[in-house]
């Protein structure tokens, strides 16, 4: 059933940035039984042991690469389904399908993989029916930090993320910071300052290749 979005808007030249806010129609995915396959599935397979706080997430852009560490003691739920996302290939092949220049990157729907079309519009895809309830937090939305992008509802993140390219407090108690960029900001500076056209799509498609996963050193 058809479902009203709120999406951030930036505007402002030389001022502090305003939030206004654009609207547009998601088609809901009516995938009851491939989900319940793929639930049952789950079910069967060995669950992979992961130390999330110590995963390093390497995103393969056409830019370069974007290195990320998670804040899992702020965001434990969309650390875990970001890097369980990553480890199943969910965002290899998507699109930045949103950048815009003194705010942010925005990345992860599975929509991008194929042209758009009318009934699944770039911007609108996640995972599936699957949602992550919200975990504000008291990580402010500067300059390299990762958070998740959602719809009206505070507990309808799913895939969509974006990449801070400049200080936004304003997000701060909206959105879930759950990362932050260690290494290829300029990476993600470059992607924001790509040439775009309608809805702050990129002219030319910037893809996220692969993301690899790595351990960090445990500081313990």
């Amino acid at each position: 059933m058809p479902a009203v979005f709120r999406v951030l808007w930036f505007a402002g030249f030389g001022k502090e940035p305003e939030v206004k806010t654009r609207t547009l129609i998601a088609l809901m995915l009516a995938c009851a039984l491939p989900l319940a396959a793929a639930q049952a599935a789950k079910g069967k397979a060995k669950k992979v042991s992961r130390d999330y706080a110590n995963t390093i997430a390497t995103l393969q852009t056409d830019m370069g690469d974007i290195q990320i560490k998670f804040l899992y003691d702020k965001a434990p739920r969309h650390v875990e389904n970001f890097v369980d996302l990553s480890a199943s290939g969910f965002y290899d092949g998507t699109l930045f399908h949103r950048v815009i220049p003194g705010f942010m990157v925005q990345g992860g729907d599975p929509n991008t993989k194929k042209a758009e079309d009318a009934a699944h519009p770039w911007g609108t895809g996640g995972n599936g029916t699957n949602h992550v309830k919200a975990e504000f937090n008291d990580t402010s939305h500067k300059r390299g930090i990762v958070s998740m992008a959602r719809a009206s509802d505070p507990n309808s993140a799913s895939s969509q993320f974006f990449i801070v390219v400049k200080d936004s407090t304003f997000l701060d108690g909206q959105y879930s910071a759950f990362g932050e960029v260690i290494s290829g900001m300029e990476v993600a500076d470059k992607i924001a300052a790509a040439p775009r056209g309608a809805n702050d799509r990129p002219n030319q498609p910037i893809h996220v290749k692969k993301v690899l996963l790595s351990q960090a050193k445990s500081t313990n």
